[in-house]
Order: structure tokens, then C-alpha cells, then sequence
């Protein structure tokens, strides 16, 4: 069998190649020990390794722009994967953020409420509850709340409750710590009031809506659109001057009222623990005499007696003229 039929027939060329990888691997250790060479300046291979160095820059340069290449897209692919766990990260810390802002948000907001209720002020000034609307009340009202404060707190029958914006109700019954406030939409609410313009009565009267009636209005001219609606006082049931509302027109022609206490939630109230107006002023002062210089004033003197007249002399008898 002749060689080139045996096995190692095709070996021939690996085997050139092999011979001819040898030899550039032969040429480039010695142009590197060559170069490496730097025992001294004068070495008369100085000028070839010069000549190497200038030769061999460039082609170093083009062979080490692959190793960069993969070095920046090995960094390329570490930083995307570090920005998705970082992109993912951020979104939960976003997520909580937002969840700290929004109770933020709410609690500013009942901050700025609680801060409006404290400093609602009457005159002359009524002892009065802070309380919280803790959900719509169930029974022979169809336009009630309830509220966390009762007789324990001093709450009573019949006392007003306002919010911010004005005069929200009355209550209508009371537990140690719950009352019922029946809202002045109510069909059973009747509150006196007064235009503040023209200084007009009238009873404000629930119809169910959220617009209560303006019934039995007394004044001629006395209501225009916008005028101002404030409690009136009358019968003795709260303070004069608490604000309700402005003067509408309803769809049909009649009077109405659009309620301050509609610009916000009912969430947060005072009630005014008002009984009669005897309670705002002390029985003292009310006794007082009218005038203050009565108390000053010197004591009456006696009279002095007055002088009578004397009786004229008797006429002699006989005497002529």
C-alpha cells in the first residue's frame, strides 16, 4: 500500500500550515526579544528595534482594538444589566415615595381643616366640641350623620354644628359618646334665619334636596340672588350670625338657599354646646342696674321745710278811718 493511501495522507497540508504557524511564531519571539532588548542605548540593535517599534505601533494598535472592543462591550452589557436592577430598584423605592406623599398630602389636608374648625370663632363666645362625621346615621331621618362626641363631652339636644365653612345642622340625639346630627337638607330641619342685606326672617326649611327652601319671608325687597344667609337667632335655639349660605333661584321659581357647608366633606365638625342666651352672659350682668354712675351717686338729702305764711292781725273794734 503506497503512503498516500494510508491513513496520514491528509496531513500533508495541516502539516504545512503547522511548519509555516512555527515559523511566524519563530519571527515574532524574536522581533519581540529583539525589541525587548534595552541593555543599553548604544547596543547596535538599538536602531532596529527603533525601527520595529515605529514599525509594529500601528499594527499593535490594530490588533489591540479587538481586545477594547470586547472589554467595552463585556462593560457595555454589565452596565445594562446593572441598569435594569437599578431601573427596577428605583421604581420601588418610587413606589413607596409616592405612598409617603400621599399620606403626607392627606394629613396636611386634615391639618389644614383641623386648623380652619379651631379657629372658627363666635361672638359672643360658645363653648364648643371638635368632633369627626364617622358615617351616615340609619333611622327616621333620610339626611343625618353621626358624630364621636355625645353627653360625655357635654353634647346635648338641639345644640348646632358647623364646619369650616359654616352651619352644617343640629343634633338630634345624643349617646355618652355618639350623637345623631340631622343636616339642614333634611324634610325635618327648620332653622330661623336672616338676609344679611335687608335684614329680612325667614325659616329655612329642608325639602330633601340639597338646596333648602326659603319659606315665610318677611320684608318687602328682601331677597336677591347672592345675598348672604346667616342664623338669625330667633326662639333661642343657636347664636345669632352663624353663616349658611347665599340666596338662589331653584328650577322652579321658588327661593333657595346654596349651603356654605357644601363646599367641603362633612368629615370634620364642632357643635356648639349652646343652650339658651342666658348662658353667654353671667345672671350678674344681666341684674346689673342700666346706668353704671347709679352706683356713684351721692344720697338723696332730706327736704327742707318750708316756712308758712303769717296770719294777718284781727281789726281793732270801733276804730273808723
Amino acid at each position: 500500500m503506497a503512503y498516500r493511501d494510508g491513513p496520514f495522507e491528509n496531513l500533508k497540508v495541516p502539516a504545512l500550515l503547522g511548519a509555516a504557524a512555527v515559523a511566524v511564531v519563530a519571527v515574532v519571539a524574536a522581533v519581540l526579544l529583539l525589541i525587548a532588548d534595552r541593555r543599553a542605548e548604544a547596543s547596535p540593535l538599538a536602531p532596529v528595534r527603533a525601527g520595529a517599534e515605529a514599525t509594529l505601533g500601528p499594527v499593535n494598535g490594530v490588533f489591540a482594538y479587538p481586545v477594547r472592543w470586547v472589554g467595552a462591550v463585556s462593560d457595555w452589557i454589565g452596565g445594562y444589566f446593572f441598569a435594569v436592577s437599578e431601573n427596577r430598584r428605583l421604581k420601588r423605592e418610587i413606589a413607596e415615595l409616592q405612598a409617603v406623599r400621599d399620606a403626607n398630602i392627606a394629613l396636611a389636608n386634615v391639618n389644614r381643616r383641623y386648623e380652619i374648625l379651631l379657629g372658627v370663632r363666635t361672638q359672643p363666645p360658645v363653648p364648643m366640641v371638635t368632633a369627626r362625621s364617622i358615617s351616615d346615621a340609619r333611622g327616621p331621618f333620610a339626611n343625618a350623620r353621626l358624630v364621636d362626641v355625645g353627653t360625655g363631652q357635654g353634647v346635648k339636644i338641639g345644640n348646632p354644628v358647623i364646619n369650616e365653612h359654616g352651619l352644617v345642622g343640629r343634633v338630634s340625639g345624643t349617646a355618652p359618646n355618639v350623637s345623631r346630627v340631622v343636616l339642614l337638607t333634611d324634610v325635618s330641619s327648620q332653622v330661623p334665619v336672616l338676609i344679611d342685606r335687608s335684614d329680612a326672617r325667614a325659616i329655612l326649611s329642608g325639602d330633601g334636596s340639597g338646596n333648602p327652601r326659603l319659606e315665610y319671608v318677611r320684608g318687602e325687597d328682601a331677597l336677591k340672588v347672592g345675598d348672604r344667609v346667616l342664623s338669625s337667632g330667633d326662639g333661642g335655639g343657636m347664636p345669632r350670625g352663624l353663616p349658611v349660605g347665599v340666596v338662589a333661584r331653584g328650577v322652579d321659581g321658588s327661593w333657595r338657599v346654596k349651603l356654605f357647608s357644601d363646599r367641603g366633606a362633612i368629615d370634620f365638625v364642632r357643635v356648639l354646646r349652646f343652650e339658651d342666651f342666658g348662658q353667654l352672659v353671667t345672671p350678674e350682668a344681666l341684674n346689673a342696674p342700666p346706668l353704671a354712675a347709679l352706683d356713684s351717686t351721692p344720697a338723696a338729702r332730706p327736704p327742707e321745710p318750708v316756712a308758712q305764711p303769717t296770719p294777718p292781725e284781727p281789726a281793732t273794734p270801733g276804730a273808723t278811718e
